[in-house]
């Protein structure tokens, strides 16, 4: 197992490549299972998760083959036969259920262990199975596993989600791509990656309308065919990066950056007094001034401030000029992180789904441990600011979300160093 090891290093410089985005390429891979077809994915991330998939969709009979570097990811579903997901594989990753909607499609039938992934909170399963039970599936937990059934195939529906949840929205759109029948899902989830994934299934030949807003509507389609398709810029990984000389002073170019996919995010950070410019090739970021001002957060759901990045923007408010309360309203148990920053010095009171910083005027460098996916990214942009030396431990959870988090770090001239846990 790895640390990093962080020394502050003052402001930052150069530029930073944005990958493409995780959660975007997590929800299109599952859809080759609705094709006998070629599916490619370009700009494809190169991360543990994306390799959890892979051996997912193998184990289900697809054949997945990473080309040019992992960056292009070539699917073929011809042969996949087995309607079983199990859980040895689905336990290492939450998107392992977007398997569902498109094994029910496929098959008629489906058995989807529960997933795994950060430990974040609940993230139940009961809004998946409410839409998918809408358009006629029949779906028990048994073992520890959905046993879903589908006889006679999946009929549209319209159907209203309780909260307009991510995975959902993306099983519904797959599965209801070769319904018999329109299915109008309302309530939908609006992100970036929603709208990436409408995009891929249209290029398949499914016939979608009103992705991006909250009713989406999806007339179903006798079969799909292949395509050929770019993952989406991964909005997540560019707001962290762009927090990055927003701690430390400096100015870096994220390439391939667009403001339109982190609009709320940016506005956030414009009002704590970082400056947003547009590039030819993405967004130059840059610190107004000596000190970063406090400013509240409420996390919500597209297009309001990610919960992805609560965890990085509370790294920013340690040393903001003032006081600044974060509100998480998506997760619960999402401020493992804030002990963690109190280590290095941080003045923060967590209450329930609140949490209240006192921004300070230096961090000092501890050892500290990460406890999930963006907690960990979160220690590693308060050792950049940090006096002394901060040693992160437990970080393969970086490994889910960041390709070459180091060497990106390096490249602007952070003091970074990824070393064994015993060395």
């Amino acid at each position: 197992m790895d640390k990093i090891v962080v020394t502050g290093n003052g402001p930052l410089s150069g530029q930073i490549p944005i990958a493409g985005a995780k959660n975007a390429c997590l929800a299109l891979m599952p859809a080759t299972l609705l094709s006998d077809e070629p599916l490619t994915l370009t700009n494809a991330p190169r991360l543990s998760d994306i390799r959890t998939m892979t051996e997912l969709l193998s184990s289900l009979g697809a054949e997945v083959t990473a080309l040019n570097d992992g960056k292009v990811i070539a699917m073929s579903s011809h042969n996949a036969d087995n309607p079983m997901a199990h859980y040895d594989i689905v336990r290492k990753m939450r998107a392992s259920n977007l398997v569902l909607g498109p094994l029910l499609a496929r098959h008629g039938r489906a058995e989807v262990s529960l997933p795994g992934g950060c430990a974040i909170g609940a993230r139940p399963m009961d809004l998946h199975i409410s839409a998918l039970e809408a358009m006629g599936a029949e779906i028990e937990l048994r073992d520890g596993y959905l046993h879903a059934v589908a006889k006679g195939g999946l009929k549209g529906a319209v159907h209203e989600l309780r909260f307009a949840s991510v995975g959902a929205t993306e099983n519904v759109l797959m599965a209801a791509s070769l319904a018999k029948g329109t299915t109008v899902l309302k309530n939908a989830a609006r992100e970036p990656e929603i709208v990436d994934l409408a995009d891929c299934l249209r290029a398949m030949g499914a016939q979608i309308s009103g992705d991006g807003t909250s009713t989406i509507e999806i007339q179903g389609v006798d079969s799909l065919h292949g395509a050929t398709h770019p993952v989406v810029t991964d909005r997540i990984e560019l707001g962290t990066y762009m927090l990055a000389p927003a701690i430390t002073g400096g100015e870096v170019e994220l390439i391939g950056g667009r403001r339109n996919l982190l609009e709320s995010f940016c506005q956030k950070l414009e009002e704590a007094g970082i400056v947003i410019e547009e590039t030819a090739n993405g967004l130059l970021v840059k610190r107004g001034g000596d000190l970063v001002k406090a400013v509240d957060v409420v996390t919500e759901p597209y297009p309001g401030f990610p919960t992805d990045l609560q965890a990085q923007m509370m790294a920013l408010m340690c040393t903001a000029k003032g006081t600044s309360v974060l509100e998480e309203k998506i997760f619960e148990n999402r401020f493992m992180h804030a002990p963690e920053l109190t280590r290095m010095g941080a003045q923060i009171e967590v209450h329930g789904g609140t949490a209240t910083v006192t921004g300070v005027d230096r961090l000092r460098g501890a050892p500290v441990m990460a406890t999930d996916l963006r907690a960990s990214v979160s220690l590693i942009l308060a050792g950049l600011a940090a006096e002394g030396e901060t040693v992160v431990s437990r970080v393969y959870h970086l490994d889910r979300g960041y390709e070459h988090l180091v060497t990106k770090l390096k490249g602007c001239g952070a003091k970074i160093e990824r070393v064994p846990e015993n060395g």
